[in-house]
């Protein structure tokens, strides 16, 4: 087995590690928040375990696409399988952008005036506690294998998994509030602090799908990195014996990035040594993209003609 191989090898199965781990992390919060939200009554805890629930399908969602993207490039899929952690990010915008419905509308009719009554004990202020704990260790692990392995899926996972910290502080806050109204029951308005909070939730998931979605659609188009084409040909017109870079395109497919550029030679230069000028144009393109699959178009600089005096 080749160096590159098991590096491969090994890097493949750090991520589907990181994506196990998270699945398995998601399915204890999913159980532990709605035993404890049905039996409090609690629609932020409730709301929290919808999105926990969402978060375990995504979990779900990512492992899929994790082992699938490792899959090598085959005569179907020449670029190889990276869009399917796009496709995966994707997939997790539509899930979050889904629970904020039921959040909201509960919510509303709650504050307009239904009544529940929430059970704001230590046993619903624990199993927040416990979700934000979590919450920080799995987003850490999954934010250090992303940025380890240029995995955008577990990317996705981890700033997904990140929000919860935010959302579950605020249903803190909520219960708290609960907790206020018991002592002070002239203040009435401290009954709706846990619908205030699950509306609070459903506003970061939106904000975190939408900005999730935005990233996915771009890179499911193709579109290149704001400024990486200028700073990709000021890098390689660098290097001597270039005479010019252009035409330059950048697409990418997961954590895989490909790049297209043209660029102009001496004329006058041996097949051999363009060959090793487009060897160090690689090596410049991957300081700058990490192991991006480079294709060097060769063009000839001839001297211009002279003209003849008629």
């Amino acid at each position: 087995m080749g160096l590159s191989t098991m590096t491969g090898a090994i890097a493949e199965r750090e991520k589907k590690s990181a994506a196990l781990n998270s699945v398995l992390a998601a399915l204890f919060l999913v159980v532990m928040k709605l035993i404890v939200g049905w039996l409090s009554g609690s629609l932020g805890i409730l709301a929290e375990a919808a999105h926990s629930g969402l978060d375990l399908v995504a979990a779900l969602v990512t492992f899929w696409a994790v082992r699938t993207s490792s899959k090598p490039a085959d005569h179907v899929h020449q670029y190889g399988h990276g869009k399917v952690e796009n496709l995966s990010a994707l997939a997790e915008t539509g899930l979050l952008l889904g629970t904020c419905v039921w959040i909201v509308v509960e919510a509303v009719e709650r504050l307009s005036g239904r009544e529940v009554r929430v059970d704001a004990s230590v046993w619903t202020f624990a199993v927040m506690i416990i979700s934000i704990v979590v919450d920080v260790s799995r987003s850490r692990m999954l934010y250090r294998a992303a940025r380890k392995h240029r995995s955008q899926a577990l990317e996705a996972d981890a700033l997904h998994f990140s929000t919860d910290i935010w959302s579950s502080t605020v249903v803190i806050f909520g219960l708290l509030g609960v907790r206020a109204a018991a002592w002070w029951p002239e203040a009435t308005w401290l009954h709706k602090a846990d619908a205030v909070s699950a509306m609070m939730v459903a506003l970061i998931v939106v904000w975190v799908s939408l900005r999730l979605g935005i990233r996915t659609i771009h890179a499911l188009l193709d579109a290149a990195p704001p400024g990486m084409a200028d700073q990709l040909k000021k890098v390689v017109e660098q290097i001597d014996g270039v005479e010019d870079c252009h035409a330059i395109r950048i697409r990418s497919a997961g954590a895989q990035y490909f790049v297209d550029m043209h660029v102009l030679f001496d004329g006058a230069l041996s097949l051999q040594a363009v060959h090793e000028l487009t060897d160090k144009i690689e090596v410049a393109v991957g300081g700058v993209l990490p192991e991006a699959d480079v294709t060097v178009h060769p063009e000839p600089k001839t001297s211009p003609k002279k003209s003849i005096a008629g």
